[in-house]
């Protein structure tokens, strides 16, 4: 035993050495999370201003400005997959951040409600190719042992993100006056100015994500593809040595073999133990976003104006709930590797379920509006520690290497549709339900899923890529 254990912290020691260089590829690799997280929640900001500038009343046109980015997100999300194959991850990466950069200014340059549709679903876009391919890019150039925290740097990333548009959208707006006239209104600096100058400031981090974008190493499973040993050797060995460049190219070698043998085409997604995986992926996709989490974020104003906080509250409230994601990612981060991911996903739905459903209570039985503050800060505190960072780590972890691109396309995309289906139903929803029938129904799909993860997720904490293939197998 003592034997045994003595040879134990040889991996280790090569991650410590590594670690500079692979946690500095990674922070850039997850700048693409960063975009993500603010154009995502900016709109939450803007929205009751660009409402009042383009005249928007009913429910479905509301719901469609706060939704359109999404269509975008599903078109980037499926071409993602065979782009990154065909051109890399990195190459890919680099175009996400361009049109991050192009689709953000000319969002605020907008003057009419078409264009402005337009340009958010060209944002979309690009959320779409670096939700997919950031994580991935991540988990192919990680080590096993801190592999989880890598990736959960992606969903760090988008919080930071997702702060700094609350904050910036805090800043940018000047005091909302009760009571004004829609024509006095219409003509404030908020409505007229503001809310461009929300979406003007992404440039910006878009800016620096494309300039170092352009100096990130390819991922070495993808150059090992195309045969490129050398090339991916010297990234490997720059990550954790000589001896980790060498077992993991052979565990590489040894998956692309199986690819080979397995004819590998569209047919393989209709093997039954393929099919399983690919399934399972995309349905821990569609419970992250169907806890209702992200309503918290994108109807904020509504959230808190229906609990009775006033308008220039909401704005205060809506970068507490972003500090708070902020400090239970951190903690998470500290916590995936350790705990592992499948008790994170089971106790995280519960949470929140739990959460939502005592926020319906709050809602229906008129309790003071600082408690339904605190219990959608705690639905977002147990989301933050959980399934946010954790659905990630295991879309760029469970699929096998012969279609993982493509895989982690395909739950992306599911992913995507779910978010949509959840921002445009939720002025509706609320009109027909209410507050507390809305979040019922949330809880109700959190802890649904609480049955699901106990059920169908195997571990894949301490794995590498090619065991977790090996584990997923055996599972299913």
């Amino acid at each position: 035993m003592q034997e045994g254990n003595s040879t134990r912290p040889k991996p280790a020691a090569t991650a410590i050495k590594a670690s500079s260089y692979v946690w500095g590829i990674a922070m850039v690799a997850a700048l693409g999370g960063l975009l993500f997280g603010y154009d995502w929640v900016v709109i939450g900001g803007a929205r009751q201003f660009y409402e009042v500038y383009f005249h928007l009343s009913s429910s479905e046109l509301i719901g469609w400005a706060n939704s359109c980015a999404l269509v975008g997100c599903l078109i980037g999300s499926l071409a993602a997959g065979p782009l990154a194959n065909a051109v890399g991850r990195s190459r890919i990466l680099v175009a996400a951040a361009i049109l991050f950069a192009v689709s953000s200014i000319l969002t605020g340059r907008a003057e009419t409600f078409s264009t402005f549709i337009a340009w958010r679903i060209i944002g979309g876009v690009a959320i779409g190719l670096s939700s997919n391919v950031s994580p991935l890019y991540i988990a192919e150039i990680s080590p096993a042992n801190i592999r989880g925290r890598l990736v959960s740097l992606n969903q760090f990333a988008i919080v930071i993100g997702i702060l700094l548009a609350q904050i910036v959208n805090w800043a940018i707006a000047r005091p909302v006056v009760s009571g004004v006239s829609p024509a006095t209104l219409l003509q404030s600096w908020n409505v007229q100015e503001g809310w461009r100058w929300m979406f003007y400031a992404v440039a910006i981090p878009a800016f620096v994500f494309t300039v170092t974008a352009f100096f990130l190493p390819e991922s070495p499973r993808w150059l090992l593809d195309r045969g490129r040993e050398a090339d991916a050797r010297s990234i490997l060995a720059h990550i954790g040595g000589d001896s980790h460049a060498a077992s993991e190219i052979a565990n590489i070698k040894r998956s692309i073999a199986r690819q080979v043998e397995a004819s590998v085409g569209w047919k393989v997604f209709l093997r039954p133990e393929i099919l399983r995986v690919v399934l399972t992926g995309m349905a821990l996709a569609v419970l992250q976003q169907w806890t209702g989490i992200n309503i918290l974020f994108n109807y904020a104003a509504e959230v808190y104006r229906s609990a009775g906080y006033r308008a220039n509250d909401i704005f205060l409230n809506i970068v507490i709930t972003g500090t708070i994601n902020l400090v239970f990612t951190l903690i998470s981060m500290a916590l995936v590797d350790r705990v592992g991911r499948r008790r994170l996903m089971i106790y995280g739905a519960a949470g929140i379920g739990l959460s939502h459903v005592v926020c319906a209570l709050a809602y229906h039985e008129q309790w003071p509006a600082a408690m339904v503050l605190a219990l959608t800060l705690s639905a977002i505190a147990c989301y933050a520690l959980t399934l946010a960072p954790v659905t990630w780590v295991l879309i760029a972890e469970i699929f096998p290497h012969q279609i993982r691109s493509e895989g982690v396309s395909g739950a992306v995309s599911a992913l995507w549709i779910a978010s949509f289906l959840l921002t445009y139903t939720f002025p509706s929803l609320n009109a027909h339900l209410g507050m507390a029938g809305t979040f019922l129904l949330y809880g109700a799909i959190c802890l649904s899923g609480v049955l699901f993860v106990a059920k169908g997720l195997p571990e894949t904490k301490g794995k590498t890529l090619e065991e977790i293939e090996d584990a997923i197998a055996v599972h299913f």
